[in-house]
């Protein structure tokens, strides 16, 4: 015999072109917001296109510079109104220029699985922001 049916709220991921619709808003409110905001990237699965039920947000964020420490760079960053469980990265330009040269296998992750929503200075293939080269520039 078959359970009964539930009669409560069904919930419903979302699915990944909402996902990354909603990201896309929350950084262009937060660029609009934040003038050190320079470019915001999707990473992890939303980023590589393999996110699934369960997945989490990888936002990346780079500011034209950025004194906090690593602890404290979250603060400015109201998540709240995306609609999933998010992860920040919060660099400096600085720090983001030269991300190969002290964490090479995060660059090398990011340069596979980086979507960019508000692209870096440069990302276009000029000289610029972006050290991660080869990026999936959707």
């Amino acid at each position: 015999m078959p359970p009964p049916s539930s009669s409560g709220p069904v919930l419903r991921w979302p699915s990944s072109a909402e996902v990354l619709e909603q990201a896309h808003q929350w950084a262009q409110r937060q660029a609009a917001g934040h003038a050190e905001l320079e470019a915001v990237g999707v990473f992890g699965s939303y980023g590589r296109g393999d996110a699934g039920v369960g997945s989490d947000l990888d936002l990346l964020l780079i500011l034209s510079r950025c004194d906090l420490p690593i602890w404290e760079r979250l603060r400015p960053w109201d998540t709240a109104t995306l609609p999933l469980a998010t992860d920040l990265l919060v660099y400096s330009r600085q720090e983001w220029q030269t991300l190969p040269s002290w964490n090479p296998r995060l660059a090398a992750t990011l340069a596979r699985d980086v979507h960019w929503l508000i692209p870096p200075a440069g990302a276009d293939g000029g000289a610029g922001a972006d050290p991660v080269k080869g990026g999936n520039h959707r």
